[in-house]
């Protein structure tokens, strides 16, 4: 597992580009990074906190959450506002997010302050739909976190950072879910974070609290840990040409600093199941 970048407080959403590399965020310290394909950092967007996911859109540039989901101009560092807060039912902000096989838009809202400590309430799931209309499709989950789609888009992950467990929704083909059922449990003082599916269905998942990535067959059964140098792992991604390297990024906390968030790389022995890219109206 090789170290390629460090000194960020608390990074999420990375989201692998064949054209650029990686981009990733940090959630504390701001900004939009870019780990381009020699493995050089640079700040492709900067300011915006709190995002928690990203996806590339079609017509260029990332979509990316935080107080709302926005798509953001790599060029001009421009926002359009894709769905807001005050569209989402007693939404603070949004976190994870991750897009299907037409490009819709599939993200959790957050109904308390994480950092400030408040009492928690359960947000809901919503869809954006190409014509850029906002649906929530399912409700009841404490912190919201990862999102992934089965190989084949008929079942969507979901994983629930304070019940210690990821769900799955069977997934129609208006992009409606039904009623969500556990996958894994990832074991009592687990926070499951991030989360990215392979090529043979694998579940791989992100443990904030745990300092490794967990592998879970498709038929929910625990294949192994990943471990990984810091405890405070956030979330994952598949990238290179053939999709097999798995780069890894972390939190803060319980590290030797206060900014000691982690990108490292590892190559896997499965590849990953290509994220499509996003395909929701963007109003001009």
């Amino acid at each position: 597992m090789q170290e390629l970048a460090t000194g960020y407080g608390l990074i999420e959403a990375p989201v692998w580009d064949p054209a650029h590399g990686l981009y990733f965020s940090d959630v504390l310290g701001g900004g939009i990074h870019l780990l381009d394909r020699k493995d050089k950092v640079s700040l492709a967007v900067p300011k915006r906190r709190g995002i928690g996911g990203m996806a590339l859109h079609a017509d260029g540039g990332l979509v990316a959450g935080g107080r709302d989901i926005v798509h953001v101009s790599l060029a001009d560092h421009s926002m359009k506002v894709l769905l807001d807060r005050k569209a989402a039912d007693d939404a603070v902000g949004f976190n994870d997010l991750t897009t299907d096989g037409t490009g819709r838009i599939y993200v959790g809202s957050i109904a308390f302050a994480i950092f400030k400590g408040e009492e928690m309430k359960p947000g809901n799931l919503y869809v954006i739909d190409l014509d850029g209309k906002a649906r929530k499709i399912s409700d009841g989950i404490l912190l919201t976190n990862g999102l992934g789609f089965s190989p084949d888009g008929r079942l969507l992950y979901h994983s629930d950072a304070r019940r210690e467990l990821v769900r799955v929704y069977d997934v129609g083909d208006d992009g409606a879910v039904g009623h969500w059922r556990a996958f894994a449990a990832m074991g009592p003082g687990s926070v499951p974070d991030g989360l990215k599916v392979a090529v043979d269905g694998s579940v791989w998942v992100a443990d904030a609290h745990g300092g490794r990535i967990a592998v879970f067959a498709a038929d929910g059964r625990h294949l192994r840990d990943i471990q990984v140098p810091r405890p405070m792992v956030t979330s994952l991604c598949f990238g290179g040409d053939d999709l097999r390297d798995l780069y890894i990024v972390t939190g803060s906390r319980g590290g030797p600093s206060e900014s000691c968030g982690t990108v490292y790389r590892m190559r896997s022995d499965v590849a990953g199941h290509p994220l499509p890219v996003a395909r929701v109206r963007i109003e001009r």
